[in-house]
């Protein structure tokens, strides 16, 4: 049994997602938010930093997902974004996690079977795949998702004797 976690990045709000691969399926561990405040850039990237790692050491999780970052209309937020997803990143290297990186499209392909899928239609898949009662907060539940999506990869590579650090853009990067 192998624990995943996925983290939905951001430089004000990074969603965490736990999930357990029983090899028959998946069950929920735990998910939440990791709020940073509304301090300067540095503080806020040490809290992603810190939370993340707080969060690998309650659970020790073997893996992680991580959302990449996408180009939007603002190039300051991208940065912002891509600097909070750096610090994560950070916290699972530093604790020896394989880290595999999913576009938006990829996770929502893989929970809801569109890559144009709602976040609320994302949500409601996550819920469903996980047996949860009530709604996460929709960042923890995107986190949910790409810990989902690095399992089914997982699966689906593993047997193969391929990684998700091998696969780049749905070709083997040789």
């Amino acid at each position: 049994m192998t624990l995943i976690l996925g983290i939905d990045p951001g430089s004000r709000i990074t969603g965490y997602g736990i999930i357990r691969d029983t090899g028959r399926g998946c069950e929920y561990v735990a998910s939440g938010c990791i709020r940073t405040g509304t301090g300067e850039l540095p503080e806020r990237l040490n809290a992603v930093f810190a939370g993340v790692s707080e969060i690998i050491q309650t659970y020790h999780p073997v893996t992680m997902g991580i959302e990449q970052v996408f180009m939007a209309r603002n190039a300051d937020s991208a940065l912002k974004l891509g600097q909070a997803r750096g610090a994560a990143i950070v916290a699972g290297v530093q604790a020896n996690l394989t880290v595999s990186e999913y576009s938006a499209t990829q996770v929502k392909s893989a929970i809801a079977g569109s890559g144009r899928a709602a976040k609320e239609q994302v949500q409601m898949m996550v819920m469903h795949l996980l047996k949860l009662t009530k709604k996460p907060q929709i960042d923890a539940s995107d986190a949910l998702a790409i810990a989902l999506c690095h399992m089914h990869h997982r699966q689906t590579l593993l047997p193969h004797g391929l990684s998700a650090a091998k696969l780049r853009g749905g070709r083997l990067a040789l």
